[in-house]
């Protein structure tokens, strides 16, 4: 694990100001209450653990950032999980070093930018996510980072219609998620911003060194208020990534969020979220199912890492990532097909051929060594038998 931090001169804290009125109307939201009923597939963050962020707000007794709806101390707090003094338990939302969570809330409550950089699948959305949650009470003020993201996505846009009708004027302006977060002093998101063409990266050099967003059409900018801050996430894995410029990547304070560190950790991992998911999709509850969670967490590590757990054998290792997201989806899989097709217990048959796909990317090579995995080490291994002979007929 390792932890890359510049140097920062914090943000004294203060008692936050009167709420300013709003360059450009967004989300509006009131403070987080008990979880509500849902439709959505995927609740956000905010909504789907509303009520532990509403008995942290209840506890909370420290000081808080301006507009900060939690203190920092709670911030981390939700996200890693703990028990209040009423008992209320809050489920951890990122399993991995305490000092890794510390270090990025730390860094929101200051005047630079936050960076979350690692390998696919070290939930750096997710904690993206929950930290906008628990600060500002609203995680989508969001920018997808792709290769045709436009400028337009990070400073401002424009209605044609008004424009054309009546000239440039505020009515006509479209906010981006960014203009909007500064002028209320909230948190904003940029997800993969290395996958965002350099030019159009540059745009926010301006935002966070200067705090300010100018539009010179009207003459005017956008000042940001306290509270305002931004967290980008990115990685140097895979294709079609443009490097970050210096003068950019100086307003970031950059924190790289490790793999797991244990294989006890992962299945956790896996496991909590598995569950999670399962709820939202009405999946029958995962009964004894840690061992095949074990296995597809064990398999992933061992060719990530090129070794078998035990230090014994060397590996190949296949294109892919083989990440922990991954394996949640490996196994989210299995348990539909467990429920669904099966008896709904979770067997080595329901995850084989998730496991086949998320190994084997690139046909020619990837399915090479999963073979040579499968003979090596899967048909050596003890009370792996069902599971070889799984793969085995899913590999034909």
């Amino acid at each position: 694990m390792s932890v890359s931090v510049e140097s920062v001169e914090p943000t004294p804290v203060e008692p936050a100001p009167a709420e300013p009125t709003s360059a450009a109307p967004g989300r509006s939201r009131s403070a987080p209450a008990a979880a509500k009923e849902t439709t959505a597939l995927r609740p956000h963050a905010e909504d789907a653990f509303a009520a532990e962020l509403a008995a942290l707000a209840a506890h909370d007794d420290r000081p808080r950032p301006p507009r900060w709806r939690l203190s920092p101390w709670a911030v981390a707090t939700y996200l890693l999980g703990g028990t209040l003094p009423d008992g209320t338990v809050i489920t951890p939302k990122y399993v991995g070093p305490r000092r890794v969570v510390e270090v990025a809330v730390t860094t929101l409550a200051t005047d630079r930018a936050l960076l979350l950089l690692g390998v696919p699948g070290t939930a750096k959305t997710w904690v993206s996510e929950h930290l906008a949650a628990a600060i500002s009470g609203d995680s989508t003020l969001l920018v997808q980072g792709t290769a045709g993201t436009p400028e337009e996505a990070l400073r401002y846009g424009w209605n044609y219609a008004q424009l054309l009708a009546h000239g440039p004027s505020r009515d006509a302006l479209v906010p981006s998620p960014v203009m909007r977060a500064m002028a209320q002093g909230m948190i904003a998101r940029v997800e993969e911003l290395t996958r965002i063409p350099a030019d159009v990266q540059d745009t926010l050099i301006t935002v966070l060194s200067e705090k300010t967003l100018p539009i010179p059409e009207l003459g005017e900018e956008v000042q940001a208020v306290r509270g305002f801050n931004l967290i980008a996430t990115a990685n140097d894995r895979d294709r079609g990534v443009n490097d970050l410029s210096s003068a950019l990547r100086r307003r970031f304070n950059t924190v790289v969020l490790p793999l797991p560190e244990s294989p006890e950790a992962e299945v956790d991992i896996v496991a909590r979220r598995v569950e999670q998911i399962g709820r939202s999709l009405d999946l029958p509850a995962l009964p004894d199912g840690a061992d095949e969670i074990r296995r597809v967490v064990t398999v992933f590590r061992e060719l990530r890492d090129g070794i078998t757990l035990d230090g014994r054998t060397k590996l190949k290792s296949p294109s892919g990532t083989l990440s922990t997201a991954e394996a949640i989806s490996v196994v989210t899989g299995g348990l539909a097909l467990a429920a669904h097709f099966g008896d709904g217990v979770l067997r080595a048959g329901d995850v084989a051929a998730g496991i086949l796909g998320a190994v084997v990317r690139d046909p020619a090579s990837d399915r090479v060594v999963w073979q040579e995995y499968l003979e090596t080490v899967v048909r050596e291994r003890d009370g792996w038998k069902d599971f070889y002979r799984a793969c085995r007929e899913v590999s034909a």
